[in-house]
């Protein structure tokens, strides 16, 4: 019998908004989408469901009593992994902040705002354009995801990557690589001559 390899079914990572043409939503998202330097409306509706997850399980857990082991144990759960993410400060260390999350609140911790707002790149396309070409680096590790979601540890970690154009001690350019060559080989011309 031929052995299968392993099928890998990924759920859908989005969900489409129920009313296609309500304008106000087209609205927002056109906006959302110009602001943050997205791709696709479907980068927002990704970001949305991750969101409406996030709310439900915080609603799953209120409806619990503030005793309950369960609450106790995936409330302090949640509750750190939004500290450590950004999205809460530790002064907001209760249930009820994680229901106030918006959008643009997650829309901010990406890769691609990050490195807009640490200065690294003059817009928020220009940002996408160098992660995308692999000029980022998030610590140690190269990142080429723009919606990567920065957590606040390595936030000051954020820099060129070591081969990249644009790092004080990576290799020049193919422009500046290629005038240092000329001005080599006019300098050797005028040595011959003289």
């Amino acid at each position: 019998m031929p052995k299968i390899g392993q099928h890998r079914s990924y759920g859908t990572t989005y969900s489409t908004p129920r009313r296609p043409f309500e304008k106000e939503r087209l609205d927002q998202e056109l906006k959302l989408v110009g602001e943050y330097g997205l791709r696709c409306k479907r980068e927002i509706w990704r970001v949305q469901l991750l969101l409406a997850k996030i709310r439900k399980a915080a609603r799953k857990l209120l409806t619990l009593d503030e005793k309950d082991p369960k609450r106790m144990f995936e409330g302090e759960a949640l509750l750190r992994r939004m500290i450590n993410v950004g999205l809460l400060g530790e002064e907001e260390k209760r249930l009820d902040f994680v229901l106030s999350l918006s959008t643009s609140k997650l829309l901010e911790r990406r890769l691609q705002t990050q490195v807009f707002k640490r200065k690294h790149a003059k817009s928020v396309h220009h940002a996408r354009v160098l992660i995308r070409q692999r000029h980022i680096r998030v610590g140690r590790q190269l990142v080429n995801v723009p919606s990567f979601t920065v957590r606040t540890e390595s936030e000051g970690h954020i820099e060129y990557a070591l081969h990249s154009p644009y790092a004080p001690s990576g290799r020049p350019g193919r422009n500046a690589r290629k005038k240092a060559a000329a001005k080599a080989a006019k300098g050797g011309d005028g040595d011959e001559s003289d």
